[in-house]
């Protein structure tokens, strides 16, 4: 029995060791298969460092708004219509009176002296600005300068060892690098959204001299003008616009690059102008016909129209009919791409343009000029407004003299939607929408966008020499 014992206790013990050891390769086996291949990024460390940095701000303007005063209620070609109408103001309009505007955005310190970056469209026009910390501290803000055409603003509060962010370098980016971004969304301060990097260097036709970064990070208004973070806890870009048919996050947003930003900062912080570069080119599109006809393999680059007299381009021997394929070494795959690449390249410096001219490859350099200021100051292209199912575009300083107006936009075509039911045609000039005074297309682009859904929103047109006030709702 002895030994029937101790056999058995040895089989035991043998059972034991070889169920542990299957038990181990399995769970080695299954750990192996389980590993994922890329780490689930863990956001945290982020905003417990450097979260407190980003601020919220809001902002007041004043606008001047007409009262509506009842239409005469009599034809023209009544009798009594010249005794009523001494009782309604042309055109249709009372007393004008003040109104006060406010907007929410975001943004974050650069310096522990207070100096704060934000979108252009965040503080443009206003009258007051307020900028709030996480730890519940408001400050009064100045306005230290802003750049319309680059749509980024530097603030100034008076503070003292405030917290900062780091800035990182946005030209480093790749797509699917997670990103992060912190902000006020319909004003829920310090929301923290996070995405990828859809696409790098993404033109936008309303905004030439940006280059995009296009990511799905969840964006809404009130997130304008804040930080977009990478996995490293720096600052890649400002979060500025989203692609939008109903005033709400549809996948699609777009954020300045951190370097283009800091020219703008840099040259405020400094007091001196902002200059862009200028190559003096009209360029267009190169499609499949055109890419035949020129005999280019692909249908790709920039096609020069025409050359400005005695302009860089035309100095360098750039002739009409030139593609430009690469500019400084970087390829040019679509007229979009080669706007910010000139234009963010400093005056002055001589530049390698890669061409393709009679089907041959040549380069010529290029010493570019500075933006000439009637050009800078010129009002920016056509804007399609998806949320109103039209198309707007800029006014020239002779028709604004016409009209006895200082600003708007013209409404070039409307298709069935929000505009078209409310009765704006083509012709008009939009001057305000929802209290906001209208100066270009991208503008009223980014007023639009913002806009909530479902609510009545006063539209100021002008038709002629009348000005009339009209409501449109937002789908």
């Amino acid at each position: 029995m002895g030994y029937l014992k101790d056999r058995s206790h040895q089989h035991r013990w043998r059972v034991a060791v070889l169920v542990a050891g299957l038990c181990g390769m399995c769970a080695s086996a299954g750990a192996f298969a389980m590993r994922p291949l890329v780490g689930l990024p863990d956001f945290t460390p982020i905003i417990q460092h450097y979260g407190p940095a980003v601020v919220n701000i809001s902002s007041t303007s004043t606008k001047m708004v007409h009262n509506q005063l009842p239409a005469n209620p009599l034809p023209p070609n009544s009798p009594f219509y010249p005794f009523f109408q001494r009782f309604f103001s042309a055109p249709n309009q009372g007393p004008s009176q003040k109104e006060k505007i406010e907007s929410l955005g975001s943004g974050f310190i650069i310096s522990p002296t207070g100096y704060i970056v934000t979108a252009a469209h965040v503080v443009r026009g206003a009258d007051h600005i307020v900028v709030g910390l996480s730890n519940h501290h408001v400050y009064k803000a100045k306005l230290i300068g802003l750049s319309v055409r680059y749509d980024t603003a530097l603030l100034k509060i008076n503070g003292h060892d405030l917290p900062t962010v780091p800035l990182g370098q946005s030209n480093q980016l790749q797509v699917g690098q997670w990103l992060l971004a912190v902000g006020a969304p319909f004003g829920f301060y310090n929301t923290v959204t996070q995405g990828v990097v859809s696409a790098v260097n993404r033109p936008l036709s309303d905004d030439e001299y940006i280059p995009f970064i296009q990511s799905d990070v969840p964006i809404n208004p009130g997130n304008s003008g804040g930080p977009l973070f990478n996995m490293d806890g720096q600052v890649v870009g400002i979060n500025d616009q989203i692609y939008t048919s109903n005033g709400g996050y549809m996948g699609l947003s777009f954020s300045i690059p951190i370097d283009t930003a800091m020219r703008v900062v840099h040259a405020l912080e400094h007091h001196k102008a902002i200059r862009f570069g200028w190559l003096g080119v009209d360029v267009q599109g190169v499609s499949s016909e055109m890419a035949r006809a020129m005999r280019l393999k692909e249908p790709v680059g920039a096609l020069i129209a025409s050359l400005a007299h005695k302009g860089p381009a035309a100095k360098a021997g750039l002739k009409p009919g030139d593609v430009i394929i690469t500019y400084d070494n970087k390829p040019v795959y679509s007229v979009g791409q080669l706007p910010p690449l000139v234009g963010n390249t400093e005056p002055g410096t001589r530049v390698p343009v890669g061409i393709m001219r009679s089907g041959r490859p040549l380069t010529i350099y290029v010493r570019i000029g500075t933006l000439p200021k009637n050009l800078a100051s010129a009002a920016s292209k056509t804007a399609n407004i998806p949320r109103l199912n039209m198309e707007v575009g800029p006014l020239t300083h002779g028709a604004l003299s016409d009209m006895g107006i200082h600003h708007g936009v013209v409404v070039l075509s409307v298709s069935p939607g929000p505009a078209e039911d409310a009765g704006i045609v083509p012709g008009m000039v939009i001057q305000e929408i929802a209290g906001q005074t209208v100066t270009s297309p991208a503008q009223i682009r980014h007023i639009a966008a913002g806009l909530p859904a479902g609510t009545p929103v006063p539209v100021l047109v002008r038709r002629g020499k009348e000005s009339l006030y009209i409501v449109v709702t937002l789908p």
